[in-house]
Order: C-alpha cells, then sequence, then structure tokens
C-alpha cells in the first residue's frame, strides 16, 4: 500500500503523505535540498533496504547524487556518474555529465543493481547503491552513437529505464534522440528495437530509421512485461512482443504529450496527458486533462473532474505521472507547480498544492 510519495523540483524535494491507500488527502511533510533543483529520486520501495537516492543539477558546480538510509531523514552525498577521457578522436558531444536523467534498480539474487540514464547519453550501474558508478561501455561504444542528437536538450539522452521483473539480465532504455535499446545479457550486448515507429520530423526517406526516434518515455506493465508503451513525439506506440515491433495508436485531444504510465496489473490499462506539440506545448484549449485507455489503445476516455478547464497553462514532463503499486492511484505534477492526486484510477483528481516549484518528476514510494 502506497502512502508515501515524493515530488521532484526545481527548488527541492518534497515528501507526501496520506492516511491509506484509497484517499487523496495527500500533505506535504518533509522538504530536502531547499532551494535546490532536484531532476530524478529512486524511491526506498526500490532498495531491499529501502534506501533512497536524489540526484541534483547545481549547473555550474555540476551534477551531485545524495543518499538516504532513514527514508529521506537525512542525506549523505555519494559518487555521482562520472564518464572517462574523450578520446581525441571523438569529434561528437562532450563525454560530460549534464544531467542525471533516470533512476531505477533491478533486484538480483545479491541485492540489487542500480541503473542511471544521463546526457549525454551515456547508461551508468552501481552495484552499491550509489557508492561507485560504470558506464555501459556496450553501449557507449556502438557505432550508431554518432548519429545520435538532442531532443529537447542539445545532446541525446537516456530518460526511459525498463527492466524487466523475471529477467535479471534483460534492460530496454529509451533514448531521445535514438529510439529503444535492449540487452538481455545484463548490458554486454545491445541492439535497437524501434521497428514501426515513425519520425514525422524527419525527412520521408529517414522517418523510420530506428536510430533517429524520439520516444519521449517508455514504460513496461509490470505483470505483463511483453507489454511496452511509449509517448513519442510523434505519437503514442506500444509494443505486445517485448518491443520487437510497435503499433502506433490514435488518442482523442492530442496524441503528443511528454509522460505515461501503465497499470502494474493490468498492460491494456494505460494513462496520458495530452498537449499541443512543438511550438506552444501546453493543454489544447488551456484545459488539463488525462487520455486513459483500458482495451490497449482501441478507445480512450478524457477524464477532466477536478483539473484546471480554463487558462490551464501546465505541462506535465516525462517523469510527472505515476501511478501506485495498487493501480488505482494516480500523481501528476506539472512544469507550473501544479500537483494533482487521483485515487480511482483517473476518474477524478484532487489538487494537492498549486504552489511547489517546476515540477520534475513524481515516485511513489
Amino acid at each position: 500500500m502506497d502512502t508515501r510519495a515524493w515530488v521532484a523540483t526545481r527548488k527541492g524535494l518534497f515528501e507526501l503523505q496520506r492516511s491509506d491507500a484509497a484517499a487523496t488527502d495527500w500533505r506535504i511533510v518533509r522538504h530536502s535540498f531547499l532551494g535546490e533543483p532536484v531532476t530524478m529520486l529512486l524511491p526506498p520501495s526500490a532498495d531491499p533496504q529501502g534506501r533512497m537516492l536524489a540526484a541534483l543539477n547545481l549547473g555550474h558546480f555540476g551534477v551531485h547524487l545524495h543518499r538516504s538510509e532513514d527514508g529521506g531523514a537525512t542525506w549523505a552525498e555519494v559518487a555521482a556518474p562520472t564518464y572517462p577521457p574523450q578520446p581525441p578522436e571523438d569529434k561528437g558531444f562532450a563525454w560530460k555529465l549534464v544531467l542525471l536523467w533516470a533512476l531505477e534498480a533491478q533486484r538480483t539474487e545479491e541485492g540489487s543493481t542500480l541503473w542511471a540514464g544521463t546526457i549525454p547519453g551515456g547508461l551508468f550501474r552501481s552495484s552499491d547503491c550509489g557508492s561507485s558508478w560504470q558506464l555501459v561501455d556496450a553501449l557507449w561504444n556502438r557505432p550508431e552513437r554518432a548519429g545520435w542528437f538532442g531532443g529537447g536538450y542539445p545532446e541525446p539522452g537516456i530518460h526511459s529505464i525498463c527492466t524487466h521483473p523475471q529477467r535479471p539480465d534483460e534492460l530496454l532504455v529509451g533514448l531521445s534522440c535514438a529510439g529503444a535499446w535492449v540487452t538481455r545479457d545484463g548490458g554486454a550486448n545491445w541492439f535497437i528495437q524501434a521497428s514501426g515507429m515513425r519520425a514525422d520530423f524527419m525527412p520521408p526517406e529517414q522517418a523510420e530509421d530506428p536510430n533517429v526516434q524520439d520516444p519521449h518515455r517508455i514504460v513496461r506493465c509490470t505483470a505483463q512485461p511483453e507489454v511496452l508503451w511509449c509517448q513519442h513525439h510523434a505519437g503514442i506506440w506500444r509494443s505486445t512482443d517485448n518491443a520487437a515491433s510497435w503499433q502506433q495508436i490514435e488518442a482523442p485531444v492530442s496524441s503528443f504529450g511528454f509522460a505515461v504510465a501503465v497499470h502494474p496489473h493490468d498492460a491494456d490499462t494505460a494513462w496520458f496527458v495530452p498537449a499541443i506539440k512543438d511550438e506552444k506545448r501546453v493543454p489544447v484549449d488551456g484545459a488539463l486533462c488525462v487520455n486513459r485507455t483500458r482495451d490497449g489503445g482501441q478507445t480512450f476516455e478524457t477524464l477532466r473532474t477536478g483539473l484546471p478547464q480554463q487558462h490551464a497553462y501546465d505541462l506535465v514532463y516525462r517523469h510527472g505521472l505515476d501511478v501506485s503499486s495498487d493501480g488505482r492511484s494516480l500523481l501528476m505534477g506539472s512544469t507550473t507547480g501544479g500537483l494533482w492526486a487521483s485515487s480511482d484510477g483517473g476518474e477524478s483528481w484532487h489538487t494537492v498544492s498549486l504552489n511547489l516549484p517546476p515540477i520534475a518528476a513524481v515516485r511513489f514510494g
């Protein structure tokens, strides 16, 4: 039962609590790193020992990583991922950590392996809960990396890390802009799996190239891990064969957006937050809503109850939407500091706060 959650914002990390899993009475009970940009966190439920990680982007002072062993009461700085020296013959993006964009844990017989996705496109692994990190050379050294490029950022980046609940050596990562990459041997070998995606921002002859695709977010269903959902720059895609192929799905209001969440027990149920694409990136008609499908994308319901329907210009980023382990509770945070909660699968929403700093990520814990 998820009664705790965390909100990473431009000015700190905020902890939320509620009375029980069926309630929407979320309240802020603690903040950490007040005034500092927190870009991502790993909640305590992801680690067998209940440890947490929080990534901070301090601009001129670089990316810093902190760990808590007491549920967020206290924090200590640990090592941030570090790139090796850049060979002089590599004329691409600088081998320097710009942003820690994704943090996930994969349980193993020995405990857990932590994965960190970064800009400029490196994947890092830790077997000691962040005390040290190793760049996954097999992915970084792929020749296709020469063709990777940035979407919203100048450099490419890994924003989605989909572990496999039944196969500890299998991992899928989503890259903007470089498609979806998969390993089935713990990172020793990688291959791209974006067949079916189409990048309408590219010239027609390059639109189906898997190495130029811009998935904004990819998520996997825990109970049915062969099913993945993708919110792409050019629309919504779904795979039912573990990313071997992807099928495009049309949604009402707009198929553009950044966030997607999938029900942990029902792979046919997923949520999206539609927006106007490219030059505007605001809710359609200034009315915030959530699109939900419960039949694998054949039909959608547009859910608005409790969300602002006039002069709302809230954009929900990639990690600004999360669903709890019960599959009914959701949290959604926006770039203008709005935070909403639902305890009925998105049918209705309750305002938690409209005064938070811009929200980068929400995570149940």
